[in-house]
Order: C-alpha cells, then structure tokens, then sequence
C-alpha cells in the first residue's frame, strides 16, 4: 500500500505531502489517521522548526472522501456512528495544527474545497499556486460545511465566508489571498520554491520563540482585549528574559548573526 504522507527532511524543514492523488488527496479515516500520528511525532522532533502541507497530483485536497461515506451510510446501523467518528477525527486532527509548537505552512495547489479548504483556513500561513480555487462546497450536495467553517471563519471576514458557505462558489487565489485564506500567490512553477523560502525564513528564528508566539498567538484570539493584554504581557516578559533573547539582542546592536543555543 502507498504511504498516504510523505514526510520529507529539508533542513528545519519537514515537508509532508498528502498522497493519495487518485482521490485527490480525499481526507479519508486512513489519511485523518496518519495526519494526526505524523503531526503527534513532529510535535516531539526538536529538529523541526517549520513544517509544510502539500498534496501529489492535480489537487491539494478534495476534502472527505464521499465515496467512503456513501458506503458508511449504506451500512445498516452503522452510519451514525462512522460519520461521529469521522469528524470527531478530522476535529482533533485540524487541532493538532493549531497546538502543534512548529507553525505550518499550507502550499496549495489545483482545488482545495469543503475540508480541504478547512486544512488550508488551519494552517498558519499559506501559499497557493496561480489557478488555486478554494470553496466549502458541500451546500452542492446538502450539506452544510459546518465542520470547515470553523476554521473559515477564523481566517476570514465573516459575511465571504457565509457566502462561499451558502453558495458553495468556488473563489480564486487572488481573492483568497485578498481575504486572508492565504498569504501570497505565486507562479505554479514556483510554488515549492516560494513556499520553501518562506519556511526557512521562519525556521532561521529562534526556535523556541516561534513556540511560545504561536501559542500566544491562538491563546490570545479567543479573549477580551484586556485578556489578551495579560496574557500577552506575561508571555513577552517571559521571553525578554531568556538568555537566547539577550543574546539575539546584544547581536543586533553589534551588527551580527545571534549565536543561539540549543533548542528549548
């Protein structure tokens, strides 16, 4: 059986690529599975700094996989309890994204759409190739994307999400990029490339820094104002007073490259 990710090493950089193109990269209970176990051990690598999202063939991903689930819902008595464990699954695997220490970088491709478009509004950062489009497109079958828009509504203006929620209208990079569903887009010759240079960018910074900002980051979001000034207050005074911080000070004032030391 085909690895359903590939996981490759480049540097800091750990590059994982969805590939199951025959289905599009469908996010079937094997590939949720696998997504979830690989994002569990990056989680405890030190060597990774920074971790990209892909997919192999003609799309980033499809979302779920229908055919699985028109199977599970011929099943006698069984198509409650697969659909519960299935987007149970598909839930605790988009957190992983969020709680994860490293950021992710998401480099889409030909369509995202329905959950596949909820993996890239998860993801950190974004890059799409020119020719991208992204929808939530299960309103074209019945059903409300509900489970995505979680995540859509979390990286969009509210009023372009519940459109392209009731619409199920696909939209193109550009105006993805526009919205905040990505951060740049680029030449599909291009893309690994562009999305590459971005990830080595960040996995340059301090490790540790990165960590705890990214925490903070999605911490903060959910609070009040007057919250989220607490919590980032204590989180910067913790920071500032890291060795790693002093030094990485005292080489910008002395006009050279901070010598960090190991991973936190």
């Amino acid at each position: 059986m085909t690895d359903l990710i590939l996981n490759e090493s480049i540097g800091h950089v750990a590059r994982l690529t969805l590939n199951s193109p025959e289905n599009f990269n469908a996010l079937s209970m094997a590939m949720i599975t696998e997504l979830s176990a690989t994002f569990d051990r990056i989680a405890q690598d030190r060597q990774i700094r920074v971790v990209i999202l892909r997919g192999a063939g003609r799309a980033f991903c499809a979302g779920h996989d229908l055919k699985e689930m028109q199977a599970a819902r011929q099943a006698p008595d069984a198509g409650a309890a697969h659909f519960n464990t299935l987007f149970t699954a598909c839930a605790e695997m988009m957190q992983r994204i969020t709680s994860l220490p490293q950021p992710v970088i998401a480099e889409a491709h030909g369509i995202a759409t329905a959950a596949g478009c909820q993996l890239v509004a998860t993801c950190d950062m974004g890059v799409a190739a020119e020719g991208t489009r992204f929808g939530v497109n299960g309103i074209d079958i019945g059903l409300f994307c509900t489970t995505p828009m979680v995540a859509l509504t979390r990286a969009i203006p509210p009023k372009a999400a519940f459109e392209m929620l009731t619409t199920g209208a696909f939209i193109e990079a550009q105006r993805a990029c526009e919205l905040g569903l990505i951060n740049r887009v680029v030449p599909g010759a291009e893309l690994s490339e562009a999305t590459l240079a971005l990830a080595q960018t960040v996995a340059a910074k301090l490790p540790a820094a990165i960590a705890l900002g990214k925490q903070a980051f999605h911490q903060q979001r959910g609070l009040d104002l007057a919250e989220a000034y607490r919590l980032a207050s204590v989180e910067m005074c913790e920071n500032a007073l890291w060795s790693d911080t002093a030094e990485g000070t005292a080489a910008f004032l002395e006009k050279r490259r901070p010598l960090w030391q190991a991973p936190r």
